[in-house]
């Protein structure tokens, strides 16, 4: 073999490799791309997304299209490839007999190399590169993929038609579904945009908002009711004047109403009926709604709604008061804090200049966690700071006490008869 048959052999044999690798990144690209960005580009009339948008319509076609493409180069890839490796494989195998094991032998290495050569730089690193930021790769490449996969998306759009036709005969139907949008492709869009390090506040809080009214459906009652032992009531029997005092000493606009115990709550009254000037407190009782505990937000909120209520009462699975929620609770889920003239920074946060926090014990965990950047355990079976210590303690702990959860040291600083008021958190030294 002379040097420009070689140098021509090295070069095709480079280009199928390079042809390889790019079929398969296009497909992973495509395959794991933001398919509702392309469709909301595509809407601001950007040209890379109408073409993608075309292809999204027919993906099968179009994914045929790279395998198509793929196969065809890892065909002329094995042909040169072979040629290339066959006489130094040969030359290291000279002390080998001549013979059908030297044949074997030679035709085992040249799979073996040409297998991890076409793995590793046309699989595994194509797919691995085109993963990050798909959609980018996606509009860099646009011109290779309408230069190449052009002419082979014809050829495979004649064979689907073949396909199908042949597939009528046997009553089967071959028609290519239609791509439609869910709540997948919208909550990736959203953490997408979140991700891309926007500095506009304003931005942000629109993608919270969005952001939380994807994960709406997964919040339970439990998780945004006012707790049990933080509910304010008083019983049917009370008076008015009782009522009234209740009222200015809590400034909250809503009081629940009870028989003989907190278990058997039976309405509410709302602040402004006292204007009224009532008899007693059962002339100005409102109904409220009954909601289990691990009740969805968005089923609380529609039952709200279909009831024409604006408070519920949470219940544990043997029916006592767990907690209560009202209207304003599931909306602050989406929104955010809603604060109005009666709210109070009750709930202390504050970071110390040795990297310790303090921190209120009904501080929700995953908001430390997102807030400061910690890493304490998340559980299904407790929501607050307080909830992950009597969790792991199984007690109540005293003031001063200090328990080691993960890689954190915990310190009781504040405990009041029956919960946990305030603790100390500080890295453990094991984790630090």
């Amino acid at each position: 073999m002379d040097d420009s048959s070689f140098l021509l052999i090295l070069t095709s044999l480079l280009a199928s490799l390079v042809l390889s690798a790019f079929f398969s990144g296009m497909e992973i690209a495509f395959v794991s791309s933001n398919k509702l960005k392309i469709e909301l580009d595509k809407k601001l009339g950007l040209f890379p997304a109408k073409v993608y948008s075309y292809f999204l319509h027919h993906q099968s076609k179009f994914i045929s299209t790279l395998l198509l493409g793929n196969n065809i180069a890892l065909v002329v890839y094995g042909i040169f490839m072979a040629k290339v490796l066959e006489n130094p494989i040969r030359l290291s195998l000279s002390l080998i007999p001549e013979g059908t094991t030297l044949e074997a032998l030679v035709l085992l290495s040249q799979t073996i190399v040409s297998t991890l050569i076409i793995l590793i730089f046309a699989e595994f690193l194509p797919k691995v590169l085109f993963r990050i930021n798909p959609n980018r790769k996606l509009e860099v490449f646009l011109v290779p993929v309408i230069l190449i996969c052009a002419p082979l998306f014809g050829a495979v759009w004649l064979v689907f038609i073949l396909a199908s036709y042949v597939m009528k005969l046997f009553s089967v139907n071959f028609e290519e579904s239609e791509y439609s949008f869910g709540r997948v492709d919208l909550d990736h869009y959203v953490k997408e945009a979140a991700s891309a390090g926007n500095e506009e506040s304003e931005m942000e809080n629109e993608l919270q908002i969005f952001q939380n009214a994807l994960d709406f459906s997964n919040i339970k009652a439990r998780e945004c009711m006012v707790p049990r032992n933080e509910i304010e009531a008083l019983s049917f029997d009370d008076t008015v004047e009782a009522l009234r005092k209740k009222f200015v000493e809590t400034g909250l606009s809503k009081i629940l109403i009870y028989k003989d115990t907190i278990d058997n709550v039976i309405g509410y009254v709302h602040s402004f009926e006292l204007f009224n000037r009532p008899e007693a407190i059962k002339n100005v009782l409102r109904p409220l709604a009954i909601i289990p505990e691990t009740t969805t937000a968005d089923k609380v909120l529609k039952t709200l709604i279909e009831q024409k209520k604006h408070v519920a009462l949470v219940v544990d699975e043997y029916g006592g008061t767990s907690g209560m929620l009202t209207l304003e609770d599931i909306v602050e889920e989406i929104f955010g804090e809603i604060e109005d003239e009666h709210d109070s920074e009750a709930l202390k946060e504050e970071k110390l200049g040795d990297g310790s926090f303090v921190f209120s014990a009904r501080l929700e965990i995953d908001y430390i966690n997102e807030e400061y950047d910690l890493n304490l355990p998340e559980d299904d079976d407790y929501e607050t700071l307080a909830g992950l210590i009597i969790h792991e303690h199984e007690d109540l702990p005293k003031v001063g006490e200090t328990i080691e959860i993960s890689d954190y040291v915990i310190e009781i600083t504040q405990v009041s008869e029956n919960k946990i008021e305030e603790v100390h958190v500080r890295p453990s030294e094991s984790g630090i």
